[in-house]
């Protein structure tokens, strides 16, 4: 049976599956899920309202009807029928119970960098798979050294950072999830559930802290100057000052809010963050 991996976004599936060519024992199907539930509401998400909730914040975020993202989606999960209308994360959650329910034998390996993106979605997948402990292991690069392509040792962050060969190294490390951090886990997602920050930020090991949406805004304000300039070089030098980015979507959301509350200025479509320009206000200083 097939060794079924899962990670989180798509660069980290296009990363891993370049390993397989380099180990046979390696290779296996690969499901990821597309939505960072780093960002945005996550109130009452194991419900119909809630999805509806966050699907109308990531409609707000891009300011158009979001495009469908390319699935990857293995034959063994497409062996279960969804309705042609549905798809996404919830499918794919759904069709990955079914398959483990009609196979007793079929493990599950959770692929996690050490980012809120991969620990948010762990937590959130920890919590819907409780009933198959012993058969979803974990696979955590916490803070764990690595090679680059230089052979200099450094820590990524995230998967996609990580050469093909330093992926079989690190398939070394997986380890059964156990029951208690099926409990415990499953209680933190929960708790950020309940707290439905507009920002989660990952503090060190799996320690997830809550922030308001607005929570990056003075450093946007900071890095916007008198003369126009592209939005999207604004976030780069927010984005780049950061240990963990934040996704550059979100951060263009964040400007054109700024933008509405007249903290900024814009010019062009605000669309995305390459359409148009901010810059302070006319009379006012970023200090």
């Amino acid at each position: 049976m097939a060794l079924l991996h899962i990670v989180f976004g798509e660069p980290s599936a296009t990363a891993l599956s370049a390993a397989f060519e380099l180990d046979e024992q390696l290779k296996g199907d690969i499901v990821y899920f597309e939505d960072d539930l780093s960002v945005g509401p996550l109130f009452i998400l194991d419900t119909k309202d809630g999805q509806t909730a966050r699907k109308q914040w990531w409609m707000q975020l891009a300011g158009i009807q979001p495009q469908p993202v390319p699935e990857l989606i293995p034959e063994a999960l497409q062996q279960v029928p969804e309705p042609e209308e549905e798809k996404g994360d919830q499918v794919k959650l759904r069709q990955l119970k079914a398959l483990l329910k009609g196979e007793p034998e079929q493990e599950v390996y959770i692929w996690a960098g050490q980012n809120a993106r991969d620990v948010c979605g762990y937590y959130w997948l920890v919590s819907q798979l409780y009933d198959f402990q012993g058969r979803i292991h974990i696979i955590y690069l916490n803070n764990l050294p690595f090679l680059n392509e230089k052979g200099s040792v450094f820590y990524p962050t995230h998967l996609h950072q990580i050469l093909a060969k330093e992926f079989l190294k690190a398939k070394k490390l997986a380890r059964p999830v156990s029951l208690a951090e099926f409990e415990i886990d499953g209680d933190e997602w929960s708790r950020m559930m309940n707290e439905n920050a507009g920002i989660r930020l990952l503090e060190g090991g799996k320690k997830i802290k809550g922030e308001p949406s607005a929570f990056y805004d003075k450093e946007l304000v900071q890095q916007s100057t008198a003369e126009f300039q592209k939005a999207s070089k604004v976030v780069g030098l927010v984005t780049g000052k950061l240990k963990y980015p934040v996704m550059d979507q979100f951060l263009g959301w964040r400007l054109k809010e700024l933008i509405k509350q007249d903290k900024l200025e814009s010019r062009g479509e605000l669309k995305t963050i390459k359409d148009f320009e901010v810059k302070i206000p006319s009379g006012t200083t970023n200090a």
